[in-house]
């Protein structure tokens, strides 16, 4: 495990002791990232409401590590509570995909619900290879959504 990682580890099992939650932190490097999964019987505590708390969580760790890493280093990361997050990602990628099927069968535009740019961004990613297909984000945030629109 990198020295990066590491820091992030240590932050994360901190945050963890102070609330009080027992778990186990599991550290997975990827090509572009490294993935924090945490495991624990109190999974509800830490995602809470639509994953609200995990994302809250996720920007603390972010915003203390980011004081710990020097300048010009960048360590991206990625948090995850029980497969909370890759359940969503997977659902979200679905759902984009059954609304490109309905563009294509309707030959018409459907603008999604409001999302975070996380979620935006699997939306963009997951249809970037429909060739008859193109998306466009609309709005200002915290109401921005994603437009599907058939490629003319």
């Amino acid at each position: 495990m990198s020295e990066s990682a590491q820091i992030v580890k240590n932050i994360i099992e901190e945050l963890l002791d102070k609330l009080s939650v027992d778990a186990v932190i599991e550290v997975e490097n990827t090509l572009n990232d490294c993935q924090f999964m945490v495991r624990t019987s109190e999974g509800g505590l830490l995602i809470g409401e639509n994953g609200k708390n995990l994302a809250a969580f996720h920007h603390l760790v972010k915003k203390i590590s980011e004081k710990k890493f020097k300048e010009e280093e960048n360590f991206s990361f990625s948090l995850d509570v029980n497969d909370y997050r890759l359940k969503i990602i997977d659902e979200l990628k679905n759902f984009a995909r059954l609304n490109a099927q309905r563009v294509r069968y309707f030959k018409k535009e459907i603008v999604l619900r409001p999302m975070t740019s996380f979620e935006r961004r699997i939306v963009h990613e997951v249809l970037s290879d429909c060739p008859d297909i193109t998306t466009e984000s609309r709005g200002n945030e915290p109401c921005r959504q994603v437009v599907i629109k058939p490629y003319l």
